[in-house]
C-alpha cells in the first residue's frame, strides 16, 4: 500500500491483521526526496520532537544490540514509554528494534522501518510492526485502531520533513 503526500488524494486504510494474540500493522508512503533523504530524517531521533507527533522522544545509540528510550504519544491517549533493543540494522535500508512490555511474550512487539529507492529519486518508506502475546486481547483496540492511525501521521510528517529538506 502506498500513501502519497500529495494532500488531495485520500490517505489508504493501514493495513491490519488480527489474530487470537497477534496484530500486524502494515503503512507505506511514497516520499519526494532520496532515500538518504528519508534515511537521514528516520535516524535523526534526536529532531522527532521538532516535527513527530507519534514518537515525540526517542534516544539512545543507533547500533545492533543497542537498547533504545521511546515515548509514544497516541492520538487521545496516555504517554507510553518503552525500551525496545535494536534487532537489525542495514544502515540507509532498514532498521528494526524488539520491544517487550515486561516478561517475554506478555507483549511483544517488533517495529520495522524499510527504505526503499523508487524511480525520479523518490523513496517508498515502509513502517510496520507486529505483536504478539497475552495481552493483545486487551489491548486489541489500542493496537488495531490508535497505533496505525499513530503510524500513518508519523509517516506523513516524515514525508513532509524530507520533501522540506529538498526544497
Amino acid at each position: 500500500m502506498t500513501t502519497p503526500t500529495n494532500p488531495t488524494t485520500p490517505t489508504p486504510t493501514p493495513a491490519v491483521t488480527s489474530g487470537a494474540v497477534h496484530v500486524e500493522i502494515r503503512t507505506s508512503i511514497d516520499i519526494d526526496a532520496t532515500p538518504e533523504t528519508v534515511w537521514g530524517v528516520l535516524t535523526d531521533t534526536a529532531a522527532y520532537p521538532e516535527w513527530n507527533g507519534f514518537i515525540v522522544e526517542w534516544t539512545g545509540d543507533l547500533a545492533l544490540g543497542a537498547r533504545q528510550n521511546v515515548l509514544l504519544q497516541p492520538a487521545g491517549g496516555k504517554p507510553q514509554r518503552f525500551r525496545p533493543r535494536i534487532v537489525t540494522l542495514d544502515a540507509g535500508r532498514e532498521l528494526v528494534w524488539l520491544g517487550r512490555l515486561g516478561i517475554p511474550g506478555l507483549l511483544d512487539g517488533r517495529h520495522r522501518f524499510v527504505v526503499e529507492p523508487l524511480a525520479d529519486g523518490r523513496t517508498l518508506l515502509r513502517h510496520e510492526e507486529i505483536l504478539a502475546g497475552a495481552l493483545v486481547p486487551a489491548l486489541r483496540r489500542l493496537l488495531t485502531e490508535t497505533t496505525p492511525t499513530g503510524f500513518e501521521r508519523m509517516n506523513r510528517e516524515l514525508a513532509a520533513r524530507a520533501e522540506a529538506a529538498t526544497a
